[in-house]
């Protein structure tokens, strides 16, 4: 068994979650010793796990049908979670939704990251067997680890005591980077840090002139960073607030529980049945109750939720994921075996 995983535009994508999740499955696949190819041009392999939808991932599928392969669609991505993003995207977002049923739809199998997720799907009208499978988490690479939070600490300043608040994300109004600003403009006694960038030109002029100058001087907008320094910013920092108003999972709050971190999130559907709010988390509803919360958990005057989330990433590690994928590749392939089967009895029977 082996899988041509397909990622157009890579390069572009990889500040995001989706760049991250093809790296995941990768790790996955490999830890439940699945073969896999990222070459396009190849024609050795069985399924093709396509994860983009570009022009080159439409083509991709065509080309991977004549070739008599199985076709597996990450479905990252809605309608919902397209809007309030780019320039003109909830203009788009209709078109945006009609064009990835169309590509979903030419799959034999769709595999997306939340219970939430899938439900949205099936109620665009796709009737293909769909899993959802979260994106997962490495859970060694978020080990808390004394070396890189200070790595954060001298690269920000840090000074002692300091209260520090960080998200990450890309610029988006969906990602709630407007009420995180508007929030640190409260409490101006913490620091606000959001991580993560957004080619500037793609993306409306209030979020562009929020990130560049109309910003309170506790927020910084540091751009994308990577390795030591965001790795040990996870843990060190006294909360990891993540207002977004859709997500199609999340996986900046899985690196967050994996460090063992406080985490505070919108109450938005996508988190419910695996996020449980004042067990492995906190949960806000406006602005005015985060404000409230983010007080409360960073001078300590509610209880620990960091134990409880840390079940959250540990039950979606690489190595589960990988046991999850390798249950839809089987299922895949015994149909085409099943389609052979019924193809060879119909010859013996015109015979």
């Amino acid at each position: 068994m082996k899988s041509l995983l397909y990622f157009e535009g890579e390069k572009i994508l990889a500040k995001s979650g989706i760049g991250r999740a093809l790296d995941h499955q990768k790790r996955a696949l490999t830890e439940v010793g699945i073969e896999y190819t990222l070459d396009p041009e190849s024609t050795d392999y069985d399924i093709l796990h396509i994860n983009t939808y570009g022009i080159k991932s439409h083509n991709m599928v065509k080309k991977a049908r004549k070739l008599g392969k199985k076709v597996i669609y990450h479905a990252h991505s809605t309608e919902e979670d397209f809007k309030n993003s780019f320039i003109g995207s909830n203009q788009l977002s209709p078109l945006v939704k009609k064009y990835l049923v169309g590509l979903y739809t030419k799959a034999d199998y769709l595999i997306t990251p939340t219970p939430y997720s899938k439900k949205l799907l099936e109620g665009y009208g796709i009737e293909l067997p769909i899993a959802a499978i979260s994106n997962g988490i490495d859970l060694k690479k978020f080990t808390p680890s004394i070396e890189k939070e200070q790595k954060f600490k001298e690269y920000f300043n840090i000074e002692k005591n300091q209260k520090v608040i960080i998200c990450v994300g890309l610029y988006f109004e969906r990602k709630g980077l407007i009420d995180f600003v508007e929030i640190a403009k409260k409490l101006p006694e913490y620091r606000f840090i959001w991580f993560g960038h957004t080619p500037m030109y793609s993306i409306p002029k209030a979020i562009r002139d929020i990130v560049k100058e109309e910003h309170p001087e506790n927020v910084e907008f540091p751009g994308y960073i990577k390795g030591d320094i965001i790795e040990g910013a996870y843990s060190a920092a006294d909360l990891f607030f993540f207002p977004s108003n859709e997500e199609t999972e999340g996986i900046v709050i899985l690196e967050a529980l994996a460090s063992h971190q406080q985490v505070l999130v919108r109450d938005i559907p996508v988190y419910h049945g695996w996020l449980q709010e004042n067990i492995n988390c906190y949960m806000g509803r406006n602005n005015q109750e985060f404000q409230s919360l983010i007080s409360q958990i960073v001078e300590g005057k509610l209880p620990s939720t960091k134990d409880e989330g840390y079940k959250v990433a540990e039950a979606r590690s690489i190595e589960k994921v990988g046991l999850e994928l390798k249950a839809v590749y089987e299922a895949v392939l015994k149909d085409t075996k099943n389609e052979e089967q019924s193809l060879s009895f119909l010859n013996m029977k015109n015979n």
